[in-house]
């Protein structure tokens, strides 16, 4: 595989359009920070071709992010990432799989391992549950929604909860403007959010409801007020993994469908294959 730059961004958009659900982080990255630059999501890329088939991102933080439609691609995407430190493998798990194979990164410790349902949703069809709740924005309780992150990562067995890089987590969403409240009689109830958004699809993520608000709905409440908040700016589609049999109860109602299997791999500590 070879290295691309800014001016093979046609080219990679013109690949990965069709297929947006399964390259939202791909998409979203370029769009919002670009090729390089030091971000921590700040990307670079690597492809087959100067007009692309396959596609291999890794980010300043280490993450992979691979587009890789064929199997037999993982060998060669595997190249480009031999002496690299890498922090985990995110993407369709019929994409991940078979690089970390090639990596002979399969039994690497991890943090979380995981292979999740991916689902998608027309908003012309969505539907949007009664219920009390108003959207408001994290910033109206920045402390709570740190609060809530930490257990959100607790819950995902994503390592001690970090009180500093929840905030900051959540300092990123408000800056974003990428995440909601649900708000009943002035208090937070529920938090949703957007992880990765496209002008007509944004991808879910971040979906809390603290333990004495569960079993009420809210968590679905708020995801289809925000989804209906992005639909009156064009966002046409939605995307999703669901972490368990309760996220799956609650998404299907709202009338996603089944669309895939999203693979995220957090290695226990950067890894140099």
């Amino acid at each position: 595989m070879i290295p691309l730059d800014a001016s093979h961004l046609p080219q990679v958009e013109a690949l990965l359009a069709p297929d947006r659900a399964n390259a939202m982080f791909i998409l979203s990255n370029l769009r919002t920070h670009g090729f390089g630059g030091d971000h921590p999501h700040g990307m670079q890329l690597g492809a087959d071709a100067p007009t692309p088939t396959a596609l291999l991102g890794l980010t300043n933080g280490g993450m992979v992010l691979p587009y890789l439609p064929d199997p037999d691609h993982g060998p060669a995407a595997a190249t480009l990432l031999r002496g690299q430190a890498l922090g985990g493998v995110a993407g369709p798990a019929a994409m991940v799989r078979p690089l970390l194979d090639a990596l002979d990164l399969a039994a690497a410790p991890t943090i979380l391992d995981a292979d999740e349902p991916q689902f998608l949703l027309d908003l012309a069809a969505m539907n949007i549950p009664d219920g009390p709740g108003t959207l408001a924005p994290l910033s109206i309780a920045p402390d709570t929604a740190a609060d809530w992150r930490a257990a959100y990562d607790g819950e995902l067995h994503l390592g001690e909860p970090s009180p500093d890089a929840a905030r900051a987590d959540v300092d990123d969403c408000i800056a974003a403007d990428s995440h909601r409240f649900v708000m009943i009689d002035g208090i937070p109830a529920a938090m949703t959010g957007f992880n990765a958004t496209l002008p007509d699809i944004v991808q879910v993520g971040g979906v809390y409801t603290p333990p004495g608000t569960r079993g009420r709905g809210l968590a679905r409440r708020a995801v289809a007020l925000h989804l209906a908040e992005a639909r009156a700016t064009g966002v046409r589609q939605a995307t999703l993994f669901a972490a368990s049999d309760a996220a799956v109860a609650c998404y299907r109602p709202l009338g996603f469908e089944r669309i895939g299997t999203f693979a995220l791999v957090l290695f226990d500590g950067k890894v140099t294959p």
